[in-house]
């Protein structure tokens, strides 16, 4: 039997130990960085680690999977009170310093008329037609948050952010139509009287975010946005979402499908304020 020509033999062997030791290498860093950062291939969201290889969620956008789930948005309406903003008021203004000296104020703070604590619970509503990007309590301060996705028939993607809540009633990834409550009012742990901070932004970032800044970032004016973006006349009232989805037409969605009822598991739990 013939033997093997040695100088065959040993470049071969070499070849075959670094491809070996090249494809534990690329394992290893491949299973520490999914571990650390929490990359999921092509399909996760950007992010950009900060000390300690912890996610900075100032760095997280949203992925063109969400992008393309983003609902249009026709019609848009105030947060609180009816479709008109009726028996709500404005307590704070955008872009005025705050109360509490943390900065410019992000957005506006809505209360019920009858002021201090007489809105506590009072039910928030959805602006428009969106996609819950965020539903949890980032931050004791802030009290509970919901983020919502919207897209105009124009193609412009904004976000409305719903702060200080005292709970929440719908959870992430869920779609919800324009009036469809997405929690209460609340005192953020008895911080301030119960309000509503309700910001507009027109970035495409996921953080919660504080509410206040030296700067106005990428939020709008709620007011003057909300009025740009009516799409009915002022006086128009709009049917509400549980009897447009209880029409007897098969193609219209159930208030089950609208709400992805299988996630009201994942509903942040409420916490003593």
């Amino acid at each position: 039997m013939r033997r093997p020509d040695p100088k065959f033999i040993v470049p071969a062997t070499l070849l075959l130990g670094a491809l070996v030791v090249a494809w534990a290498i690329w394992r290893h860093d491949r299973a520490s960085l999914v571990e650390r950062l929490g990359f999921q291939d092509s399909d996760a969201p950007l992010m950009m680690p900060a000390d300690g290889g912890v996610p900075d969620p100032r760095f997280q956008f949203m992925s063109a999977w969400t992008h393309a789930q983003l609902p249009e948005a026709v019609r848009f309406d105030p947060p609180l009170g009816t479709e008109h903003a009726a028996l709500s008021q404005i307590v704070g203004g955008f872009l005025e310093m705050d109360d509490d000296g943390g900065g410019l104020r992000l957005g506006v703070a809505m209360a019920g008329i009858g002021g201090g604590n007489s809105g506590l619970g009072d039910p928030v509503h959805a602006v428009a037609d969106g996609l819950v990007l965020f539903a949890g309590r980032p931050s004791p301060e802030t009290g509970h948050v919901v983020v919502l996705g919207h897209r105009r028939p124009d193609g412009l993607q904004l976000q409305s952010v719903y702060t200080h809540l005292d709970r929440v009633t719908v959870a992430a990834g869920s779609l919800v139509p324009r009036g469809a409550r997405v929690g209460s009012t609340g005192t953020a742990g008895g911080r301030h009287p119960a309000r509503l901070h309700f910001e507009l932004r027109g970035g495409g970032g996921l953080e919660a975010g504080t509410g206040h800044a030296e700067g106005p970032l990428d939020r709008l004016d709620p007011v003057a946005t909300l009025a740009a973006l009516r799409g009915a006349e002022p006086d128009l009232p709009g049917p509400p979402p549980l009897l447009r989805a209880l029409q007897p037409d098969a193609a219209l969605w159930t208030t089950l499908e609208i709400g992805n009822a299988h996630r009201l598991s994942e509903l942040p739990a409420d916490e003593e304020e």
